[in-house]
């Protein structure tokens, strides 16, 4: 079990530079700034974190980089999402990937690794270049009793999460496949954010017909099926780009298939 929790500590936090002989990277403290950028502690300041922030680690990784893995044992200390975008999946006895959710900047995950087991419940990658930070349990903890309206807002993150939970089960065996895609599409514009251009509005999150399938419970040819039906008001393109031409036409095009 030690070897195991070795071996994904060394993944998680030291990159050897491959046939260059640079020395190995070690993660860098976090700064105050980004501490305070984090939703978790948006009621408090620098000052109130610098006790923190010697506890704090910020770990890199690179598209396609495995930040944890299922099953593994985990260091007792909190994750949260700095800077990119990560994916949850859980493997079946199958072999069936499903793709639980897709975290964003100030996410915080595998909360196992703080409250519970300490075992990685989901494989978590990167989708993009990004920055993970953690933060140790003890400190946490000092800094919760400081400040109870921290562990608050830390519940009321969770509490969020259920809620999307709950409408993610009630979608899958109650809702048809269109409503589902649609439901996703409206979900990743207010949790990624979109960006105006003349094509129109743009989801700044790539999203992959294979991951959308695997998140909402279809298949990839059904899924491009979908697509298709939902052109010219939503355009896809190779690789994950989504453009939302009309919202309110998105929305009757919703009201009519449910």
């Amino acid at each position: 079990m030690k070897g195991r929790l070795r071996r994904q500590t060394l993944r998680s936090t030291v990159k050897w530079a491959l046939n260059d002989g640079v020395e190995p990277q070690l993660p860098m403290v976090v700064s105050l700034h980004q501490l305070v950028q984090l939703p978790l502690f948006h009621n408090l300041d620098t000052d109130e974190l610098a006790d923190l922030q010697p506890h704090t680690r910020l770990l890199s990784y690179q598209a396609g980089e495995v930040v944890l893995q299922e099953g593994d044992r985990l260091p007792s200390q909190l994750y949260s999402l700095s800077v990119g975008h990560l994916r949850v999946a859980k493997l079946a006895s199958s072999g069936k990937e499903t793709i639980l959710r897709t975290l964003a900047p100030g996410d915080i995950f595998a909360a196992p690794a703080l409250f519970g087991d300490q075992v990685a419940p989901a494989t978590v990658t990167a989708i993009a270049e990004a920055q993970v930070i953690t933060i140790d349990r003890q400190a946490l903890l000092t800094l919760f009793r400081q400040h109870p309206d921290v562990p608050l807002t830390m519940l009321m993150m969770f509490n969020h999460r259920l809620q999307q939970l709950h409408d993610t089960v009630h979608g899958l065996v109650s809702e048809r496949a269109m409503v589902r895609l649609v439901h996703y599409l409206q979900y990743a514009a207010d949790h990624y954010g979109t960006v105006t251009l003349a094509e129109g509005e743009e989801l700044r999150s790539p999203l992959p017909h294979y991951q959308i399938a695997r998140s909402i419970g279809i298949t990839y040819e059904e899924c491009v099926r979908l697509f298709k039906q939902l052109h010219p008001v939503v355009t896809y393109q190779r690789g994950g780009r989504i453009w939302v031409q009309d919202w309110q036409r998105l929305d009757e095009m919703l009201a009519a298939a449910e």
